[in-house]
């Protein structure tokens, strides 16, 4: 498949704290949680996977951190400035009734939470606990109030919430599913710590994507069954079959 990028323009591109800035644009299609998109500022050669973050009123917020040459592209964005876009892209997480979950994200990881929220309060579930894990300064906290149960922090400095990993105050057994997104190596111990518990868990995986579309295999993932593309097969997968 040849990826198609479309036209549009920044609505909005606002800082939330240093380093992390959240990206408006119009678009009135079907989105679930966990899709991203693939964002090319104009003359850019390659475009970036960011994942949404919400959608609202028929735009679409993505949520991004600054760390390289291609985000700070991103950063220089103005209001009516021209983009080229392509998506939704990739499966996304399963927007349904589970019972008890437990939303767990590391620093960006937080962003598709937000979109998820909303839809798995809107599927009626029983309970909906939000677990973050930040380097030092907290973002988007208050976008999640209205959708979940309990927010739980926690912060490498201990500069917002509790001093430590969010690993180490999550308990899995006290929930049926767990969703998680973030760094690997946290989502790597979260897997270990459903399966000990015997806890259904996916995790949204992050990789380095050139095409967007399953075409390039940059972004091949392992498997228990073999090798996953993230961008068509994923990013949303059974934690169980994932070799990290």
């Amino acid at each position: 498949m040849k990826p198609i990028y479309l036209k549009t323009k920044v609505l909005e591109n606002n800082k939330i704290c240093d380093g992390i800035y959240k990206l408006t644009i119009k678009d009135n299609r079907d989105i679930k949680s966990g899709q991203f998109y693939m964002i090319k500022p104009k003359n850019a050669f390659l475009g970036r996977p960011i994942s949404v973050c919400e959608v609202k009123d028929g735009c679409v917020n993505f949520l991004y951190a600054v760390v390289g040459k291609g985000t700070e592209d991103f950063m220089n964005l103005k209001p009516q400035d021209e983009i080229e876009v392509m998506g939704p892209l990739g499966n996304g997480f399963e927007e349904k009734k589970y019972g008890k979950i437990a939303l767990v994200a590391g620093g960006i990881g937080i962003a598709p939470m937000v979109q998820l929220a909303k839809k798995l309060k809107e599927a009626g579930n029983e309970l909906i606990d939000l677990y973050v894990g930040f380097r030092d300064e907290s973002y988007l906290i208050e976008e999640f109030l209205e959708y979940v149960d309990n927010v739980n922090i926690t912060s490498n400095t201990g500069k917002v919430g509790i001093k430590g990993f969010i690993t180490e105050i999550l308990e899995p057994s006290k929930y049926d599913t767990v969703l998680c997104c973030g760094p690997e190596v946290m989502m790597e111990k979260v897997v270990e710590m459903c399966k000990k518990a015997k806890v259904n868990i996916y995790v949204s995986m992050e990789k380095h994507m050139a095409c967007g579309v399953g075409a390039c295999l940059v972004c091949t993932c392992k498997s228990k069954s073999g090798n996953k593309r993230t961008c068509k097969d994923g990013p949303v997968f059974n934690g169980y079959e994932i070799e990290f």
